[in-house]
């Protein structure tokens, strides 16, 4: 390699690394609510007959429930709107999901009210002069007030006050605007003028169709002047929580439009610390154990690329953090994954250096082995790319279709895939090229990894497979594993999670462990008989019920008797979904699969023959319907985060039929005149290694997930497991067997044969 090139691809690297290093120790992450703890709650603003809830309402609606959360006093709280009518609030630190939507999804529609007289009954509606009939805050009567002489539009400001000198405990002091000053002016003249005693004196404040305080004016305000200043306020026997809440409704202002809760989700503090020392310690481990390997089995090269994963943690933590991507559970759970992905391309480099080793000459390669290693960086190129993008088509339609803490898997998986890259071809290469100049490595080729082809690719050599032969066999074996996958999901059924139902799941953590009939009991004793109830965790201590949709006042019932069946209880996590959302992020799921086969598809098509598309795609939906039917047996939930572990499977499947069908493709062009499926069986003996090599990084990184990870990453971390072992299985035993039969049905134009030799071990020269 030109000196020029090698400096510049070693400046790079340091900028790269000395960027990262220096992002990583000066910017804080921005964790999710599901790693910090906290509520967040989606609202669905609804159409009226005066206004219609498109996106302008909607941005009007949130500017109100920003000034309701503001008056909350919740740390660093996050409001955005997500598509034309739809409201995302997050509330870092807030346990109690009850207190955030009582304040925030009212309509809040403030009125100041002269009071004309007392009545015996309610008339419900206002009448046509705009007078009323409510209930007296103060005694058990009625009030009668006039039409409206203020409404919330005119309050300047509203806080939550504690009267320590007049006994009246906390109130909400009002400000009103100059308009409004001289209405309330007028307005407490006018009261004035009454006797005392007389209803008439006083003045009523409603809220939502509720008199929350009808003072009487006081006996020293002079009649018709009134109450100048522009402030007064609200006493009712306030408690310091009902006092804010009030003045953030009253500063917020009216809500535009009326909002429903479609979707909630509380998660306490210590899941989400348990869940990053998990994730964390899943990373070290799973990198321990691939860097191990990679080190047994390449030597030199495996110890510098084992280096250049340790850099591309830190690149791909500093890429998260720069662009300040929200870290969230699934988000942890890719990060960790990207570990055992980053691992593939050095494996097709390393691999493909051992022939290009051998197919140099033990002499030449001696004299100087960066000979090998840059033919291999070059050729491996086109297998790392292919390999890569269809994992970035995945990455991207969980971005695009997923909600809430699984988009963040998408963006840590993209931005592990692309740091891997860069790790691989640039890092790695500049290490191995630093190395592998030294004398003392010259005088050792053993040392550097490339001078054996290994113990794998040497016995497919002495005895290359003959698979191709036997396409009807595994055809067949194929089928009847699909048979045993649909038969479970068509006996047993597929067990949505809430996400895509609708409903109720939440996650209690009790002090001591749980027997599950206990539980069972307690929960149907508390008015829901069909709701499923299973313990987990610590011998039993996380107790998780799901339910229909239900109001926070059933949870409390629920809670209240878990409590008295089993001892204390804590609420852990807490996920309530509408049915309209549930059924849209359905359809969503179903969508972003199809979208997943048919991009998968195309790009294949446009790189490869339609044949080895196919081919490739058939073999990545047996493994999808596979990984589905496996969790249909188990009864195990599919929801958001099993969708993310589906459309992974989709990206690796399709990752390792690539790099077979790249390898086919290759030795097709070379013009060996064997028959196809001879060149078939080639294929995979020459790529076997890699497979194996790969597979084995991203199980160790998987494995420790799914012993350290937690419930909701156990099952993440068993979807993976059984697609990569699939995926492994589908290539050489689907995959190309279907390639070998669809060529020969509609084989591809003859182009001018290249002769060139083939040296003893397949590999080509």
């Amino acid at each position: 390699m030109p000196t020029s090139a090698v400096l510049r691809r070693a400046l790079l690297a340091l900028a790269v690394v000395a960027l990262a290093l220096w992002t990583a120790l000066t910017t804080q992450p921005r964790l999710g609510l599901d790693l910090r703890g906290g509520t967040r709650i989606v609202l669905e603003t609804q159409d009226t007959p005066e206004l219609r809830a498109d996106a302008e309402a909607t941005d009007r609606a949130l500017e109100v429930l920003r000034k309701r959360v503001d008056g909350l006093g919740v740390a660093e709280p996050s409001l955005a709107r997500a598509g034309e009518n739809r409201i995302v609030v997050e509330l870092p630190g807030l346990r109690d999901p009850r207190e955030a939507a009582e304040v925030i999804g009212r309509t809040a529609q403030l009125t100041v009210h002269a009071v004309t007289g007392t009545a015996a009954a309610p008339d419900g509606r206002p009448a046509a002069d705009g007078t009323r009939t409510l209930p007296d805050p103060d005694g058990g009567g009625l009030l009668t007030l006039a039409a409206p002489a203020l409404t919330g539009d005119g309050v300047k400001s509203a806080d939550a006050v504690l009267d320590t000198t007049g006994g009246r405990g906390w109130t909400v002091d009002l400000a009103f605007r100059d308009g409004a000053a001289a209405d309330w002016a007028r307005l407490t003249g006018e009261a004035a003028c009454a006797p005392a005693g007389d209803p008439a004196r006083r003045v009523a404040i409603v809220l939502d169709d509720r008199i929350v305080s009808a003072p009487a004016v006081q006996t020293g305000v002079t009649c018709g002047a009134g109450i100048a200043g522009g402030s007064t306020q609200i006493t009712g026997g306030f408690s310091a929580e009902e006092a804010r809440d009030l003045a953030a409704l009253v500063e917020g202002g009216a809500l535009p439009l009326p909002v429903t809760t479609v979707e909630q989700s509380t998660v306490g503090p210590t899941l989400g610390a348990e869940a990053i020392r998990a994730s964390a310690l899943a990373a070290v481990i799973g990198l321990a154990c691939t860097g191990v390997f990679v080190i047994a089995v390449y030597r030199l090269l495996g110890l510098l690329a084992t280096v250049a994963l340790l850099l591309y943690g830190l690149i791909s933590y500093a890429a998260v953090v720069a662009l300040g991507a929200t870290l969230t559970l699934p988000g942890l759970a890719g990060f960790v994954l990207a570990v055992g992905i980053a691992v593939d391309a050095n494996v097709l480099v390393f691999e493909r250096a051992r022939e290009e080793y051998a197919a140099l000459g033990r002499s030449a390669a001696v004299h100087d082995p960066r000979r090998p290693l840059a033919a291999a960086f070059g050729k491996a190129w086109s297998a790392v790319a292919d390999s890569n993008v269809t994992t970035l088509l995945a990455a991207g339609l969980l971005f695009v279709f997923a909600t809430g803490p699984v988009k963040g898997f998408g963006v840590t998986l993209a931005i592990g895939v692309l740091a891997s890259m860069v790790t691989a071809m640039v890092i790695t290469r500049l290490l191995a090229d630093a190395a592998l100049a030294l004398p003392a490595v010259r005088r050792r080729p053993a040392l550097t990894g490339m001078a054996g082809l290994g113990r794998l690719r040497t016995r497919l050599a002495r005895r290359a497979p003959r698979l191709m032969v036997h396409r009807r066999r595994w055809f067949t074996v194929s089928t009847a594993l699909l048979l045993v996958a649909l038969a479970g999901i068509g006996v047993r059924g597929v067990q949505l999670g809430v996400e895509f139902t609708g409903g109720r799941d939440v996650q209690y953590a009790a002090t001591r462990p749980v027997d599950a009939d206990t539980a069972r009991a307690a929960v149907a004793a508390a008015g829901f008989p069909d709701a499923v109830v299973q313990t987990t965790g610590d011998g039993g201590r996380d107790v998780t019920v799901r339910v229909g949709e239900t109001d926070d006042s059933a949870q409390s019932r629920v809670t209240e008797a878990l409590t008295e069946a089993v001892g204390p209880v804590t609420v852990e996590r807490d996920d309530l979904v509408g049915p309209s959302l549930g059924g849209e992020l359905r359809t969503h799921a179903l969508l972003a699969l199809g979208l997943a086969v048919a991009a998968q598809l195309a790009y294949l098509s446009v790189r490869f023959r339609w044949t080895y598309a196919a081919a490739a795609v058939a073999a990545m939906v047996q493994d999808v319907l596979l990984v589905v039917g496996l969790f249909a047996w188990l009864g195990k939930p599919v929801d958001s985060v099993f969708l993310a572990a589906l459309l992974t499977v989709v990206g690796y499947s399709v990752n390792d039929s690539v790099v077979v069908l790249d390898r086919l493709r290759e030795l097709r062009r070379t013009g060996a005149r064997l028959p196809l499926a001879d060149l078939a069986d080639r294929a995979v003996a020459q790529t076997l290694p890699r497979t194996v090599n790969t597979g084995m990084g991203a199980l160790f990184v998987l494995a420790a997930l799914a012993v350290l990870g937690g419930d909701t990453l156990t099952d993440f971390s068993v979807a993976l497991l059984a697609g990569v072992v699939l995926g492994m299985a589908s290539t050489v035993f689907t995959a190309l067997p279907l390639t070998v039969t669809l060529e020969s049905r509609a084989p591809a134009p003859t182009r001018p044969a290249k002769p060139r030799a083939a040296n003893p071990t397949g590999a080509v020269v």
